[in-house]
């Protein structure tokens, strides 16, 4: 064997700090890789969550079905679907189910037993999580 090679083979000092620079540059890497894909699925999540907007355009009280119809109106950039209907915080049946894409209208049919003169809150809650709500009285 070589000289210099017996001499590199018993220096072993040499070898450590370039096999720990070599590991931590490995750990760096795989941590920033972790770190910009759990920001990628957060922002993509947050920006269908921000994008998603409604608005009530109109409450019939129908006497005659004896349901409350709902004029919704989707001005976000994101489809929206309704989850669940409330009613003076309590929970309503729908009569199907109710989906917006952007840029759609259409009339929501909560089923629900209103009196006249009644004050009835009523909170849209979708499957994101946004909530439409407001005070409406019954004529």
């Amino acid at each position: 064997m070589a000289k210099w090679a017996k001499h590199f083979l018993r220096d072993k000092l040499a070898i450590t700090p370039v096999l720990s620079h070599l590991l931590l540059t490995v750990v760096a890497v795989a941590v920033m890789a972790i770190a910009t894909s759990a920001t990628f699925v957060i922002t993509t999540n947050l920006r269908e969550t921000m994008g998603e907007r409604a608005v009530v355009e109109d409450v019939w009280f129908n006497n005659a079905t004896g349901t409350v119809d709902v004029y919704v109106r989707n001005v976000g950039k994101t489809a929206i679907q309704v989850a669940a209907v409330y009613v003076n915080h309590e929970r309503c049946m729908i009569n199907s189910p109710f989906r917006l894409e952007p840029n759609q209208h259409g009339w929501l049919n909560i089923i629900y037993h209103w009196a006249h003169g009644e004050t009835c809150y009523i909170d849209i809650v979708t499957t994101r999580g946004t909530h439409i709500a407001g005070y409406y009285k019954a004529p």
